[in-house]
């Protein structure tokens, strides 16, 4: 991960990507920097969509309407496991036909993290963590969060993952508690643009 000292435009201006109640930044960090184990082990929760007829693109129900019977609806491509049904076409529909073939997203909430995938599935977006660290503010696709794979003493602070998400585990920034600022993890960060004017 790069260190820096520049920490960025705010594009935000204070308004997004940033806990109103705690005045933290969002963090984004790219899936390719953390340890993939931690992200594809099966602790995150995967987005295929809603459920949709393939047929009439429609919102399809788990449940058989009041006063319909199973025996009265076709099954759509004579599949097996008819779980889900559409209304409008009167269709059985296995799970396999009603949704995204490919992972729309990811979701992580657990251990005082909220997380989810973005940007196509590249990066981590941090909504809420145990713990904090100095980052740069990102590039206007993400205005007003901090990019904690870019560390700067001198930025928000910014929600962080800690050391367990790392290869080494180890975080390469160093990393604040959020219910007290003690630091739990020491990293060699760059000085300060104040302290590199001294």
């Amino acid at each position: 991960m790069t260190q820096t000292s520049y920490k960025g435009i705010d594009y935000g201006l204070g308004q997004s990507n940033v806990d109103q109640k705690t005045g933290i930044r969002y963090g984004v960090v790219s899936i390719n920097s953390l340890n993939l184990d931690c992200v594809y082990d099966g602790s995150f929760d995967e987005d295929y969509g809603k459920p949709t007829c393939p047929k009439c693109g429609n919102t399809v129900t788990d449940e058989l309407p009041d006063g319909w019977r199973e025996m009265e609806l076709e099954s759509y491509m004579g599949h097996g496991c008819d779980d889900f049904v559409c209304v409008d076409c009167k269709l059985l529909l296995d799970s396999s036909d009603v949704y995204s073939e490919e992972m729309l997203g990811m979701s992580y909430n657990k251990d005082g993290y909220e997380l989810s995938s973005a940007f196509d599935n590249t990066e981590i977006f941090i909504t809420k963590s145990p713990y904090y660290t100095h980052a740069q503010f990102c590039s206007p696709c993400a205005p007003g969060a901090g990019n904690i794979n870019h560390p700067c003493a001198d930025g928000p602070k910014t929600y962080c993952l800690d050391g367990d998400w790392f290869e080494d585990e180890k975080a390469p920034y160093p990393v604040y508690r959020v219910s007290d600022d003690t630091l739990v993890e020491d990293s060699a960060l760059p000085p300060s643009a104040s302290q590199a004017k001294a």
